[in-house]
């Protein structure tokens, strides 16, 4: 899997901490990981870029590899954490 989508189920959506354990995830990829929600695009290598994107609960976010690599470590973590 190279891509998911997830809707977002934390009251909070994704603040500092869920963010920060995100993008933790994230860089133990060797290849880029980009989020889409709401028009906008960021890496989720990169804190303040996340948390830019203002994402709410009930958002739908897109998560996608840029190699074509399997990221459903990423997914389950989404599912368990938000």
């Amino acid at each position: 899997m190279n891509e998911f989508e997830y809707t977002i189920k934390d009251e909070n959506g994704v603040h500092a901490r869920p963010a920060g354990l995100i993008v933790k995830q994230a860089q133990t990829y060797d290849f880029d990981v980009n989020i889409e929600c709401n028009g906008k695009t960021a890496s989720l290598k990169k804190l303040l870029a996340l948390m830019g994107m203002g994402i709410k609960k009930g958002d739908t976010v897109k998560v996608s590899a840029q190699s074509g690599k399997d990221i459903s470590e990423l997914k389950k973590f989404f599912e368990k954490n938000l």
